[in-house]
This record gives structure tokens, C-alpha cells and sequence, in this order.
């Protein structure tokens, strides 16, 4: 068998984009026709993709979502047997990406569950699943799930689930019974209140449709909980700070304290960082720059943005990095990075605990000018024990150091 009469069969809408699935009809009767009837009456509406195995296979076709679930069309209209045989044959392998086959429990156990493969040459699967069809569009829809973040048992983070399939060609007659199974509409999605996964909650883009600003808030703060749940985000609420500006295309020979004393010509300045390769020590030609109010890093960002710097000319945008606030929210949670954690993290840092810290404000509580001064000269005072003990020792490189991180 070749494949050459395939029929071109069903398409997948998905919540990621869609596949077309063409069909092995003549060599598989059994099975190509359970797959079509079940996508007749909407069975695969709204299931998930439940299991992804990264570079290898990604599974669905099971209602319940936990891959221990669904039944034949046989089950379905007339509450027969749950399975059906295999249609299993040599010249039908794994051996591109996109083959179709059956997620069977056993041999001769197969029943809504399928398989796509997201890989070439998946020869571990041969003589074990019926092969019964192969993606013809939709492979950058394949390579998003395979790229997809999953948990421990392979189960996206973010939901992906087939929400529509349209039978394209259906060689085979209707069941008797089957006509009663399909529905007028297509079934709505009813949200699990117990489901701790994130739905795809972006909304259908159709020509005349608007999207609403509500659809896009939500679909914003879906993301970022995704993100914070693999680790990119230290909380969901966490936002760049306003006062915060990028800086680019720096020529490798500006230094930190190059950079600190251009920027402070708009304001005081807080951190200039620039990002350097962990093993070389070199620069990787971009900066972090923040300042005391968001108004000096406006300003700083009109004047500086295309200016030449050491022969180069950088640009400047407001960050969308969480550079300066990791630390924080690793140890203060969602309210890390505000003024009084920085100064709490660096009391902890010398040693002088979470008792100065309540020091530190009790002189501020009348004044904030005098709190402020108090840690200003807590820093200061550290900072120059510093200085003695390093210029004694003659590392001058971790002078420059403490310098950067205490300005």
C-alpha cells in the first residue's frame, strides 16, 4: 500500500491553528471509518491534547482527558464494544513526521484515542499501532506542541484542544442511528471549575469580529501566569519598572562607569549594569540603566535614544526585562522590588537582619528625608569598610565591583 489514493478527509481546528488529516481509507476501512463518524458527531470536540512527548508523539482523542478514557462509534450509538481490531500493516510505518496512527491500550484494543507524530522515523511504534493516516497541512501547528511547555506527565501547561472537526470527504455510509448523534450546533466549552490548567483563551480572529480589550487582558494575564509557572516570570503581577531603560548596540570598550556618568546627566541614577558573557568577562554590547523616578528615564530616554556612544550609535526603549527585580521577588514574593525590599535585601546581605530594618524606618516615620538619609549612610559607611579592606588586599577589579552594585 502506497498512500497514493488517500482521501483528504478531516480538518482539526485547534486551538493553536489547523491540521488536515488525509485518511488510508482503502487500507484501513475499520479504523477510518470509526475516526470519521466520531469526528461526525463532534465526539473529538473540545478534547485535549493530553500527552506530548517532546521530539517523539503528541496523543489525543480522549474525552476525559486523562488518556484512560474513550470508546469506539460502535460503543457510542448502540453500547457495544468498546474496541475494535487493528489494521496493521508492514508497508505502513512511522517513518514521517505527521503519521497518524491509533493510541491503542493493547492489540486489538483501539478506540477514539489517536496519535500524530512529531518526529521522522518513530520505528519503536511500528507493528504495535495501526497506522491510519498523515498530516498534509498544519506542520508548524505540529512544531508549536512540540515546542509546548508540559508538566512532569507531559500535559501542557497551557491547554491545547481540538475545538472543531470538519469532515472533508466521508467515503463510507452512516451507521444506522448515526444521524441522531450529531449535533445542530457544535458543542459549547464548559470550563472545569476543578481544571488548574490555563485554557487558550485567545480569542477566534474572523473577518468582522473585533476583539475586545477585555479578550486581550485576558488573554495577557493567561500568558504570564504560563510564564511564571515555568520559571520566566518571578509573579504573574510582576511588571517592568517604569524608571527602568534598555540600552543597545554599545561598543564593547564602554564600561559600566562609562555609561553611569552619561546617564546621570539626566538624573540620579540607581544601577547601570552592563551584561557581560558569566565565563569571558566581555560585554555582550547591552545594558540595564535605572533611575530614582520614572521622569529622569523619559527624559534620558528622549535625548539618548540613536546618540553616539564611544563611536556607536546605541538605542534606548523602555526595559521589558525583570532584570533588576529578581532577587527581590525571589526573597519578598509579589511585592518584592519596591524601594524598602531593595533596602531590606541589602541590610540582609551585611548582616544586620530584618530588626535594622524596622530601625531604618522608625527614624523615617516622621521624615522620610531622614530615613532615607539613614540608609544612605548605612551604604556608605559599609561601602567604605569595604573599600579599606579590598585596596589592603589589592583587588582593585572587585572595587569596581562593589562600586557598580552599591551606586
Amino acid at each position: 500500500a502506497t498512500g497514493d489514493e488517500d482521501v483528504m478527509a478531516v480538518l482539526l481546528e485547534t486551538s493553536i491553528g489547523d491540521v488536515v488529516i488525509d485518511l488510508h481509507t482503502n487500507e484501513c476501512p475499520r479504523t477510518t471509518k470509526n475516526f470519521l463518524k466520531l469526528c461526525k458527531i463532534k465526539y473529538y470536540n473540545n478534547v485535549l491534547f493530553h500527552n506530548v512527548t517532546k521530539d517523539f508523539i503528541v496523543q489525543t482523542g480522549d474525552p476525559t482527558g486523562t488518556g484512560k478514557g474513550g470508546d469506539s462509534i460502535h460503543k457510542v450509538l448502540h453500547g457495544l464494544a468498546r474496541f475494535f481490531e487493528d489494521e496493521i500493516y508492514p508497508s505502513f510505518k512511522h517513518e514521517r513526521k505527521g503519521t497518524v496512527s491509533m493510541a491503542s491500550a493493547g492489540q486489538n484494543l483501539n478506540a477514539s484515542q489517536f496519535l500524530i507524530t512529531l518526529r521522522d522515523n518513530c520505528d519503536a511504534l511500528d507493528g504495535q499501532q495501526t497506522v491510519f493516516g498523515k498530516v498534509s497541512e498544519g506542520f508548524d501547528v505540529l512544531a508549536a506542541i512540540n515546542g509546548t511547555y508540559c508538566d512532569e506527565k507531559g500535559r501542557p501547561y497551557q491547554n491545547i484542544r481540538i475545538k472543531h472537526t470538519i469532515v472533508l470527504e466521508d467515503p463510507f455510509e452512516d451507521p444506522q442511528g448515526l444521524e441522531a448523534f450529531i449535533p445542530e450546533f457544535s458543542p459549547t466549552f464548559a470550563k472545569d471549575p476543578d481544571e488548574l490548567h490555563l485554557e487558550d483563551s485567545s480569542p477566534t480572529r474572523t473577518a468582522g469580529t473585533y476583539v475586545e480589550q477585555e479578550d486581550l487582558e485576558k488573554e495577557a494575564r493567561s500568558r504570564a501566569v504560563l510564564l511564571e509557572l515555568i520559571g520566566d516570570l518571578p509573579d504573574v503581577d510582576a511588571k517592568p519598572p517604569d524608571e527602568s531603560l534598555f540600552v543597545c548596540r554599545l561598543n564593547p570598550v564602554t564600561t559600566d562607569e562609562d555609561l553611569e556618568i552619561i546617564f546621570s546627566r539626566f538624573g540620579k541614577v540607581e544601577t547601570c549594569d552592563i551584561i557581560r558573557d558569566h565565563q569571558t568577562g566581555d560585554s555582550l554590547n547591552f545594558a540595564f540603566v535605572s533611575f530614582a523616578t520614572k521622569e529622569d528615564a523619559e527624559t534620558a530616554y528622549f535625548k539618548m535614544d540613536n546618540a553616539l556612544i564611544d563611536d556607536r550609535r546605541v538605542r534606548v526603549d523602555f526595559s521589558q526585562s525583570m532584570h533588576s527585580l529578581w532577587k527581590n521577588y525571589r526573597r519578598f514574593g509579589r511585592n518584592g522590588g519596591a524601594k524598602h525590599d531593595s533596602d531590606r535585601a541589602y541590610l540582609i546581605d551585611i548582616g544586620q537582619g530584618d530588626s535594622h530594618v524596622h530601625n531604618v524606618r522608625a527614624i523615617g516615620a516622621n521624615g522620610n528625608s531622614k530615613g532615607l538619609s539613614s540608609m544612605q549612610n548605612i551604604r556608605e559607611s559599609n561601602d567604605h569598610k569595604g573599600k579599606n579592606q579590598l585596596i589592603a588586599t589589592g583587588d582593585m577589579r572587585k572595587l569596581h565591583e562593589r562600586k557598580r552594585e552599591r551606586k
